[in-house]
């Protein structure tokens, strides 16, 4: 098995100039930046102490910021590595303004490139981030005598299954890591059963909080436009089919109940659906803005579709009730945390199993609703209008992630 890896890693070098190029053409890949990925790096390595960071995109990127903060902090550490696979997530770094922190696109997980890229970096201390486990990136650490943390760690059945079909080969990948921390019980447990040794349960670090993410608002026409209105419900990540439910409740509220002024919000997962999401509201003789022609809002706008991505916290940010996509449909839900760090009410479908740790801790805090069908989202959007105060207190949701950041700190910090 491992050599078949090997063999399959050293074609697909091969044909990266054309899987390369065309990302380029698709927007995915920055044109001055892809001789990373060949370990031609862009920035210089400083004397002293270094640690690399490893994660995939946006999501795990901002999970892993304010560790990163405050190991900037931290006069033992001399230079920080960060590396993403996204180009979405390089644009999120260059708003950090992090000191010490450098950021380079994910080498290639090549033999080659691999040991080209670490003889450069030279770091003490290797962290992968939730569910990075890249066998030749791991191997060439483990030879180099190299400290290995799997920090974050998030691991599905889904996933696990896969992994232990091939037993004999996921063992020898897994035991390679020093130490792991996970999101959860159900993790540590499959972590353990790959091979992991040494594991701490420390809670995710998706509930902590950065202090340098930029707080995005709204352009100044679109927040004067919602300012006038009143926002029924934002509906996140929605998928093929989600939107009806949205839909629904928009009439019902608007014919039915007679609410005046007021406006949903639709931010779809893929984009590409916006042209088949407009078309099917207009059919129902109601009215579309989509968010990328900013100029000249309609007042009689029903719906207002957001077809950008990186955006969807300035909506977060004046919505009072989220619905959170995804989980309507055997999807698994979508992390309802940024949301909820925010302060909005958040409602749900019935699956949501790809994040049951965080919508339970949510639901004990009653931030989150279920729901199975449209009739009882319907009573609950009503019951939730009803209410004086809509917006959830997230003052202790805020502790909590604290807790979970300092405790992931106090574990680093003696490893460093």
């Amino acid at each position: 098995m491992r050599l078949a890896y090997r063999i399959l890693s050293e074609l697909f070098l091969l044909i990266s100039p054309i899987i390369i190029l065309y990302r380029i053409i698709k927007g995915k890949e920055n044109i001055y930046r892809f001789p990373e990925r060949y370990s031609i790096n862009s920035k210089n390595r400083i004397h002293g102490k270094l640690i690399w960071f490893h994660c995939s995109s946006v999501g795990e990127l901002l999970s892993i910021i304010p560790i990163i903060e405050k190991l900037e902090l931290n006069s033992k550490v001399n230079q920080i590595l960060l590396t993403t696979a996204t180009l979405s997530s390089s644009k999120i770094f260059k708003t950090l303004n992090l000191k010490k922190t450098v950021h380079q696109f994910f080498p290639i997980d090549n033999k080659f490139i691999l040991n080209k890229f670490l003889n450069y970096w030279k770091p003490s201390t290797v962290f992968l981030c939730e569910s990075e486990i890249w066998p030749n990136l791991i191997n060439t650490i483990h030879k180099k005598k190299i400290k290995l943390i799997l920090i974050n760690a998030r691991m599905t059945f889904k996933s696990f299954r896969r992994w232990n079909k091939i037993k004999f080969f996921s063992n020898e990948i897994f035991k390679k890591f020093d130490l792991c921390f996970t999101q959860n019980n159900e993790t540590q447990k499959r972590l353990k059963l790959l091979g992991i040794s040494k594991i701490y349960n420390l809670g995710n670090l998706k509930f902590a909080t950065s202090k340098k993410v930029k707080k995005d608002i709204l352009e100044e026409e679109a927040l004067n436009f919602f300012k006038k209105k009143k926002i029924l419900i934002t509906a996140a990540s929605t998928h093929f089919n989600e939107e009806n439910f949205i839909i629904k409740n928009h009439i019902y509220f608007k014919k039915i109940k007679k609410i005046k002024n007021i406006i949903s919000i639709i931010i779809p997962r893929h984009i590409e659906r916006v042209n088949e999401i407009k078309e099917e509201i207009e059919n129902l003789s109601l009215n579309t803005h989509l968010h990328s022609c900013k100029k000249n809002i309609n007042q009689n706008t029903d719906i207002y579709i957001v077809d950008t991505y990186g955006e969807v916290n300035k909506f977060y940010k004046i919505s009072n009730i989220v619905f959170m996509g995804g989980s309507l449909i055997k999807h698994g839900g979508q992390n309802p945390l940024e949301p909820a760090k925010l302060g909005c009410k958040i409602i749900h479908g019935p699956n949501v199993q790809n994040f049951n740790e965080i919508y339970e801790k949510l639901s004990s805090m009653g931030v989150t609703t279920m729901f199975k069908n449209y009739k009882n989202g319907n009573k609950i959007i009503l019951k939730l209008l009803n209410k004086k105060k809509i917006v959830f207190d997230n003052k202790n949701l805020i502790k909590y992630g604290e807790k979970i950041l300092n405790l992931t700190y106090f574990k680093i910090k003696k490893l460093i």
